[in-house]
């Protein structure tokens, strides 16, 4: 397994302590669950609190004020940020608001934009979601509907997207819209939406398996749109997104596999204080056969992620391993999950709890940013037509 550079390391502490002296007495006194939606200000305050002790922008390149890692690294950074157990981790590492979302666009966005909309995302003063699932495409990215017509120096937009995550919380989006229509993916260009503009309303009264308040619908109505907000060239938009989506699919397996090590701990934990028949029920070859499960199973899971990270900051190609970790972390970490629920009974299935959350959560995995059989998709295409 792969040891975090010095530099991850240090990073790694300050979080556990950030966690340990904050974050942990502040969900204790504002009540925060897991699952629960948490308040826009209360969000905004850790975010602005994570950018000052430095780990807000830690993903991100040296030159952009990030810790300039490589992608191991950053795969540890982000195991051990879920593992605190904290469910505020997500919002450490600005994850769901902040820079990882835009990090890549300072190669392609002008001065305005880096001003205007980068450089207040990575300051933590706006939050940022990415805008791209609609009702008829889902896998199919290229048959999005919404639309953006130029008129002289704006575009009016119309269309809407949904079940985008942190839609709710949100100032920005980098939304995708068609602009050339029947020219498929050539025909889709990127933009950055103010969120509070006139024409644009955010739909959240549902929630998602994992929890309410982070999940919402963006609706626009004859939204216009400065050319100036256009990220990159006319009919650039799909290519721009697609670009990072190998190096993504591996960097959403930590997240995945921080969740399964989080349950197999608070199952080794359990299990050798909770007492049924007069002794701890880590005694009991059913219980302590599903634990060597947990640990086997995430064992293989993390050497395969960090493997490819590794093969990754070596410069190799991994356009077919990234799809294999996403598909097998995320089947492997809903398993695992599964488990967990089986060896806490009935604690594991009150709402609130971590083990509870988690197997929802996991649940998702297998579904968000490309679904399980997307993964087999492109590994079959991958080893069927390589090169």
């Amino acid at each position: 397994m792969i040891k975090p550079s010095e530099k991850a390391a240090r990073l790694i502490e300050g979080i556990n302590a950030f966690v340990r002296d904050e974050l942990d007495p502040l969900a204790k006194r504002e009540g925060i669950v897991w699952g629960e939606p948490v308040a826009r200000s209360l969000l905004r305050d850790i975010w602005s609190r994570s950018c000052e002790l430095g780990f807000y922008n830690a993903m991100l390149p040296q030159a952009l004020g990030g810790a300039g890692l490589g992608v191991a690294d950053l795969c540890a950074l982000k195991e051990a940020a879920v593992l605190t157990g904290s469910p505020l981790a997500p919002h450490i590492l600005g994850e769901l608001s902040g820079p990882p979302r835009v990090g890549h666009l300072f190669k392609v966005a002008n001065q305005y934009q880096v001003e205007t909309f980068l450089g207040p995302i990575c300051r933590a003063e706006k939050a940022v979601c990415f805008a791209l699932t609609e009702a008829e495409a889902g896998s199919d990215a290229t048959a999005i509907g919404t639309e953006a017509r130029l008129e002289g120096e704006h575009y009016v937009l119309n269309g809407a997207k949904r079940y985008i995550s942190g839609a709710p919380y949100a100032d920005l989006a980098v939304l995708l819209a068609v602009t050339g229509p029947g020219r498929g993916p050539q025909g889709i260009s990127a933009f950055f939406i103010d969120l509070h503009a006139e024409g644009v309303s955010i739909d959240s009264d549902y929630s998602v398996m994992s929890g309410g308040g982070a999940h919402g619908n963006i609706l626009l109505k004859d939204v216009r749109v400065p050319v100036a907000n256009r990220i990159g060239e006319e009919g650039a938009g799909f290519k721009l997104a697609m670009g990072r989506i190998t190096l993504n699919r591996l960097l959403h397996c930590p997240t995945m596999l921080g969740m399964a090590g989080l349950a197999l701990n608070l199952s080794l934990d359990y299990a050798r204080t909770r007492k049924q028949f007069g002794q701890p029920i880590a005694m009991f070859q059913s219980i302590n056969h599903m634990l060597a499960d947990m640990a086997t199973e995430l064992y293989a899971a993390r050497s395969m992620m960090y493997a490819t990270a590794a093969h990754n900051d070596a410069g190799g190609d991994i356009k077919v391993q990234a799809p294999m970790c996403k598909l097998y972390a995320s089947e492997t970490a809903f398993r695992i999950a599964d488990r967990a629920v089986q060896i806490h009974g009935g604690a594991g299935l009150i709402k609130g709890h971590p083990v509870e959350w988690i197997f929802r959560a996991s649940r998702m995995m297998r579904i968000l940013t490309g679904t399980s059989e997307i993964q087999r998709n492109t590994i079959a295409k991958g080893i069927l037509m390589p090169g």
